[in-house]
């Protein structure tokens, strides 16, 4: 019996070639070239090549490609140009389903380096594990690269912070963290970008590298508002930075020049850049902001101030341009002469209602020749900002934005209809709570109308003239009453004018929100030459009406819905119990029911500290201890 031939395993034929090479090259060009600029388009291309290679017949066009999975109109029309472009060059008889003399095979690419497929086929991934493992000896593992560690680039936003918190923490008796607004005017020097401001053609600031500083666990983020202090890794690493910084410093720059290229030689010049948009005025007290870095080492080394340079306010003159401040570098102040006064209008007052009578007050204060800006404001209705003179750059469409700093006035505009609706839904007591709140500490409620125009209201014109007299004595805002939309324009064109003779000879400090107990009272400002204010972007965003509240500031609104209970006496009863857990746990402590009753009659509240009262104790007591619906 004749031995029998060996069993032949797999298939018995090779597969097919694909009927359409032209077509199949031109696709995988397009997928390649999708894939060097890591667009995902490389994919779509990938399915239209995985439907090409399964498709048995030839094709005359790309238009009979349609009918093809994975083939739209887009790759159609590709392929038609190049399907034109081929008929040009090698004639109108040219074969498309043969390759040309020399092409490479459809599928795959080569280079100068290695000949092995760069095909993203479903063989691809298997092939390259085996030649991976292959050129690692047959171990089969991967080597995990080590970690890199992370180093902010001198003079960016990380390395600015990092060296900030350091030295501030190197002070005897500080804190050992600081708030955002005085973090920023604190590390600006160290910084090439703004911390405000960015850059043109791009919504990142140099505080956008807080984020990743907080993810490499080199900073921490606490408490609202919020609170920046160094982890133990960013305090070893700020050490570190120090260090160098300090080692630079030393080092003469004579000797740097002659070690240093060209390119060296322009960033150790960067700290004596003067900034091409300020005022001569500014540019003469540079000196200021150039040496204010050195001011901070002094800090950190333990070096002393003296009394002069304690406050941290510039001095008008000579004097400031020569002293050395370590609180605040000089491009926090705006100096006289420097800045013009402008009037805010927020959007609301010019949109949506009456758009003739809106429309009617821009026009009043156009004709009145008053500058003044549209803009979104979320407390107020008008306030008044000094906003940096900035020189129009060389080369760019629009001159750098200057900075803003909002002067202590704001005024709540309310016609009569608008105040009894107010009244109604309960929009006046929250309004004026805001306001109080807001940092600006001169609130004017500017009431339009006259007693006729309250006559046929929801509200009685008793009413509504008590609840201006409150306003204005027991709230402590100065009231302006006037008749209509001229003579409210009439009053802002006053008050724009009367506050830019005011501010003319003054030196206007940027301070933060979290800072308020650091300001000095109206009498000792009174004669002073400067004066510290908010910035706009501060003010507004500490305004947000909907902005995530802590438990102390939900409560206060839980006590403002009582009838009768108003701001003064919700923010006694907060400095007794912050809390509605504090306020429970001294009910639990009463010993009677009278007791309980009785525990807030005696807290005192306003200018003339008068009593709570039993009733409201007893209102207050019965909302959060009675257990079941209220009756």
């Amino acid at each position: 019996m004749p031995a029998s031939e060996p069993v032949r395993f797999g298939r018995k034929r090779a597969l097919p070639s694909c009927p359409n090479p032209l077509f199949l090259q031109w696709l995988t060009d397009l997928r390649d070239e999708a894939k060097e600029k890591g667009l995902k388009i490389q994919y779509t291309y990938q399915k239209a090549i995985n439907s090409l290679n399964k498709y048995p017949l030839p094709l005359k066009n790309a238009k009979e490609a349609k009918i093809l999975q994975n083939f739209g109109d887009g790759i159609c029309k590709i392929l038609d140009d190049k399907l034109q472009r081929h008929y040009r060059q090698n004639g109108p008889n040219a074969s498309i389903h043969s390759l040309p003399k020399g092409a490479p095979p459809p599928g795959r690419t080569y280079n100068n380096n290695n000949s092995s497929s760069n095909s993203l086929a479903p063989s691809r991934k298997r092939n390259d594990a085996g030649d991976a493992g292959k050129d690692r000896g047959g171990d089969g593992g991967t080597k995990k690269k080590k970690k890199r560690e992370y180093i902010p680039q001198q003079r960016s936003g990380g390395y600015a912070v990092l060296l900030t918190l350091y030295r501030q923490q190197q002070i005897p008796g500080s804190k050992g963290y600081m708030f955002k607004m005085e973090l920023q005017s604190e590390a600006q020097p160290l910084c090439d970008k703004s911390f405000s401001v960015p850059d043109l053609g791009s919504k990142y600031t140099a505080w956008s590298s807080v984020s990743t500083l907080i993810q490499k666990n080199l900073l921490i983020k606490t408490h609202n508002p919020a609170r920046y202090s160094l982890t133990d890794e960013g305090l070893a690493l700020a050490e570190r930075l120090e260090s160098v910084e300090k080692e630079r410093r030393n080092v003469p720059v004579e000797g740097r020049r002659g070690a240093a290229g060209p390119e060296e030689e322009e960033e150790e010049e960067e700290d004596a850049v003067v900034d091409l948009t300020a005022s001569d005025e500014e540019s003469s007290s540079s000196s200021l902001a150039v040496r204010s870095d050195q001011s901070l080492s002094e800090r950190a080394s333990g070096e002393t101030l003296s009394s002069g340079d304690a406050g941290g306010l510039p001095l008008p003159g000579k004097t400031q341009a020569t002293m050395t401040t370590s609180r605040k570098p000089n491009r926090d102040c705006l100096l006289p002469g420097t800045y013009d006064v402008i009037l805010c209008v927020d959007f609301i007052e010019t949109t949506g209602g009456s758009h003739y009578r809106k429309q009617e007050l821009v026009k009043e204060l156009q004709r009145n020749g008053v500058g003044f800006d549209v803009r979104k404001l979320n407390v107020g209705d008008f306030l008044w900002v000094a906003r940096e003179k900035v020189a129009p750059v060389p080369g760019q469409l629009r001159a750098p934005a200057g900075r803003e700093l909002v002067l202590d006035y704001i005024i709540e505009r309310k016609r009569m209809d608008d105040l009894c609706g107010s009244i109604i839904d309960g929009r006046f007591r929250e309004q004026k709570f805001r306001l109080k709140r807001c940092g600006l500490r001169r609130p004017i409620y500017l009431v339009e109308g006259s007693s006729s125009s309250a006559a046929h209201l929801s509200l009685p014109e008793a009413t509504l003239q008590q609840a201006i007299v409150n306003t204005q004595v027991v709230d402590g805002f100065f009231v302006k009453r006037v008749q209509d939309v001229r003579e409210s324009a009439a009053y802002l064109t006053v008050m724009t004018r009367y506050l830019s003779k005011l501010y003319q000879n003054r030196t206007l400090v940027c301070r933060s929100r979290e800072l308020e107990g650091d300001v000095p009272s109206d009498e000792e400002e009174r004669g002073n030459p400067s004066c510290s204010l908010i910035s706009f972007a501060e003010f507004n965003h500490g305004a947000v009406k909907n902005k995530c509240q802590t438990v102390r500031e939900v409560f206060a609104r839980q006590l403002m819905q009582i009838s009768g209970l108003s701001g003064d006496k919700a923010a006694a009863i907060l400095e007794q119990y912050g809390t509605p857990h504090s306020l429970l746990a001294a009910y639990e402590k009463c010993g009677s029911e009278s007791e309980k009753e009785k525990l807030l009659s005696c807290i005192r509240y306003g200018k003339l500290k008068r009593n709570l009262g039993p009733a409201l104790s007893r209102t207050v007591y019965q909302l959060y201890c009675t257990p079941g619906a209220l009756t």
